[in-house]
């Protein structure tokens, strides 16, 4: 196997940079750069020299041996000082050892998860926690990076792994007398599962959208303030604001942390009967934004005025509220009227929500989950015939716990890692 490496830490100047290697050849790759013996576990400080013994730095020296690292293999990390020529420098040396590569985008986390470090729903959560924007996106990474996904699942596929042993001690044993009726056990088992595949099933929407970020829509007519009250929710001027109605054509988004929450607002066009081509366009499209928007702000007297099938969870609100001599339930993004209450509402609402999300984070995760639990229906109805069906059963089982297995990429996941891992970068 190759030895790879690559900096692990961000590109460009900074304080420090981490130059991570990782394989059979890294700590003989560690001895050419430091000229000193360096099979010694632990942390020391070194001179790093190129292959003609000029200095390169001074580095912090980490070396872990196999299988107690990250990636389950033989593992170095220079942390160097952060220039862009030091970095450079240690880069070219390493990539002149005989032996050693630079890294593949996500390779040294593709190797943790073939070694048993992690697992395919870690490799996501780690993913997840890269990119994290928001405390919430934060807290919901680390827990599917701590292996809780992967913890419910085995719970679930020990438990089908129970009710299949004892399906297939009765097929086994068929001309033999079988103490005691096993179809009580093993429909209780499968009964047990399929309620909490359903329950952890229904918290994926909300979990994909604490993952993605919620979208809220601000729709109305033209010319009732939802591009100033998008600018005041924004603090900055992210739309175009104008006295002439129908100046908003396409949707226009701002992207915010909202109480822990990555949110997306989207300024839509206002909606009305219009002859013009341009803005007909901006109006479909509004409407269809908003159809799939988590959540809407209707910026209207009454949601009647409005051409579009109203919600249980749609909050109106009354525009302009600087103009009003009673401003109850009305906003007003030029003087800031209203808006406070506004987010507080809108941001309870999506917390309300996200009590509901589940560990599952990914419509990958949907489409296991539901295929077992399919397969489970399956074999609690072929149950009610007992002995005659249980091969059957024992199929259904196994389709079942085929798709648990692919909840954490033990089968049946070898298409989707290439593009998993390519969204890493070289050091992860």
């Amino acid at each position: 196997m190759d030895t790879i490496f690559a900096l692990a830490s961000a590109q460009g100047k900074a304080g420090v940079a981490v130059v991570r290697i990782s394989g059979p050849r890294a700590h003989a790759a560690l001895s050419v750069l430091t000229q000193r013996d360096m099979t010694k576990r632990g942390m020391r400080m070194c001179a790093i020299r190129d292959m003609q013994g000029h200095h390169l730095d001074d580095a912090l020296v980490l070396n872990f041996f196999a299988p107690s690292s990250f990636t389950g293999e033989d593992v170095v990390e220079l942390q160097l000082h952060g220039s862009v020529a030091v970095v450079t420098a240690v880069l070219r040396t390493l990539g002149r050892i005989d032996g050693l590569r630079l890294a593949d985008p996500g390779e040294f986390t593709r190797r943790a998860m073939e070694n048993g470090k992690l697992d395919l729903s870690q490799v996501e959560g780690l993913a997840d926690l890269i990119d994290a924007e928001t405390e919430s996106q934060r807290r919901q990474a680390q827990e599917v990076l701590s292996g809780r996904l992967g913890d419910v699942a085995e719970r679930w596929r020990v438990d089908l792994i129970r009710a299949a042993s004892l399906i297939e001690a009765v097929i086994d044993f068929a001309d033999e007398d079988i103490p005691t009726d096993v179809t009580p056990e093993v429909s209780a088992l499968i009964k047990k599962v399929i309620g909490e595949l359903r329950e952890e099933t229904d918290g994926v929407q909300i979990a994909e959208r604490i993952r993605s970020g919620f979208e809220v829509a601000i729709v109305g007519a033209p010319n009732v303030g939802k591009s100033t009250l998008l600018n005041a929710l924004a603090g900055r001027d992210a739309a175009i604001t104008s006295e002439y109605a129908g100046t908003t054509r396409d949707v226009i988004e701002v992207r915010m942390d909202l109480s822990g929450l990555a949110v997306t607002f989207l300024d839509t066009a206002g909606l009305r009967e219009t002859s013009d081509a341009v803005e007909k366009m901006g109006i479909s499209r509004a409407k269809n934004r908003a159809e799939r928007a988590d959540l809407r702000v209707l910026l209207a007297e009454s949601a009647l005025d409005l051409d579009i099938a109203v919600r249980d969870d749609d909050i109106l609100v009354r525009p302009k509220a600087d103009l009003r001599e009673n401003s109850f339930k009305a906003v007003s993004g030029l003087t800031g009227e209203g808006v406070s209450n506004l987010i507080s509402e809108i941001a309870s609402i999506l917390k309300t929500r996200s009590a509901n999300a589940g560990v599952a984070t990914r419509e990958r995760h949907r489409i296991a989950m539901e295929r077992a639990e399919t397969a489970l229906d399956a074999a609690q109805a072929l149950l009610s015939d007992q002995f005659d069906q249980y091969e059957m059963v024992a199929e259904e089982l196994r389709t079942a716990i085929r798709s648990l297995e692919s909840l954490v990429g033990r089968v049946d996941v070898e298409n989707l890692l290439d593009e998993i891992f390519a969204s890493f970068c070289l050091g992860k």
